[in-house]
């Protein structure tokens, strides 16, 4: 029998990895949903009528019956993409914790891949990424000085993604 605390975790199409990104996290804890301890849980947002804390295997999301059993999503697509990709995002997907409300970018018609958090560090080498950072913001005054400021332990923060078609950088920010 496999060791639980290093089986490979599910493969997730639009978040490639997230134990780098905080998102599932190793962990002895019994998952809800499908009652097996497997060495990792969700530390993300859960939405749904049944108060869920970090007590669901990335299995259990990859293959839908997390949010199937508890009416769960685990995050917001933002942008016009077809309802199955809406599907494998906020239903079979881990989300990840924001500031405010998550979104998840979108781009050439799909859901982008998850990279992570971002501070200028991380953003620097995706100047893709700084420039959807100032259409986002528009027109505000400070813009630049606010971009300045990012910081991916702090706030505020970007959150970081990748076009898996184009491959363009994507990135959104925001602060309490």
């Amino acid at each position: 029998m496999t060791d639980p605390t290093t089986a490979d975790l599910p493969s997730f199409p639009y978040h490639p990895d997230p134990l780098a990104t905080g998102s599932v996290v190793p962990s002895d804890t019994e998952c809800l949903s499908c009652g097996r301890r497997r060495g990792y849980v969700y530390a993300g947002p859960v939405y749904a009528v049944a108060d869920i804390g970090h007590e669901l295997c990335p299995w259990c999301i990859a293959d839908g019956s997390a949010a199937e059993r508890y009416e769960a999503f685990f995050t917001e697509v933002d942008g016009q993409v077809p309802m199955d990709v809406v599907r494998a995002v906020a239903q079979r997907t881990p989300g990840f914790s924001a500031w405010q409300q998550e979104r998840w970018l979108t781009h050439c018609g799909d859901a982008a891949l998850f990279l992570g958090r971002a501070g200028v560090p991380e953003l620097e080498p995706y100047p893709d990424a700084m420039e959807t950072l100032r259409e986002d913001l528009g027109s505000l005054g400070g813009t630049e000085a606010f971009l300045a400021a990012l910081n991916a332990e702090g706030q505020p923060t970007a959150y970081l993604f990748r076009c898996r078609h184009c491959e363009r950088h994507l990135a959104y920010a925001d602060f309490t």
